[in-house]
């Protein structure tokens, strides 16, 4: 029989909550699921899911090395010349209307 040790960890109630709705409607105990977790982070060394920031996130420019600032304006740029680009009318017209609603 497999020896088990215990792992103690602090979540967010809601996320645990939610994770766990789901996790029942699967079939699936939250102790198993964080045993099926730990087996894949094994099998590919390293967490088997991409982990990244979502596409929309604004840059954070002080973060960023010079030469990334420089590449990023030069997408700026791109986009100028291919006509990629949206009037701060238009801009401001889009801001309205997201506040009336």
């Amino acid at each position: 029989m497999p020896k088990t040790s215990s792992i103690y960890t602090r979540v967010e109630p809601e996320i645990k909550e939610q994770a766990e709705r789901i996790l029942t409607q699967l079939g699936i105990p939250v102790a198993n699921a964080i045993n099926l977790f730990l087996h894949q982070v094994v099998l590919r060394k390293g967490i088997p899911f991409e982990v990244s920031l979502p596409p929309d996130m604004p840059l954070d420019y002080a973060r960023l090395s010079k030469e990334q600032v420089n590449i990023e304006l030069e997408k700026g740029m791109d986009d100028v010349v291919a006509g990629r680009v949206t009037s701060a009318k238009q801009v401001r017209e889009e801001m309205e209307q997201l506040r009336k609603h």
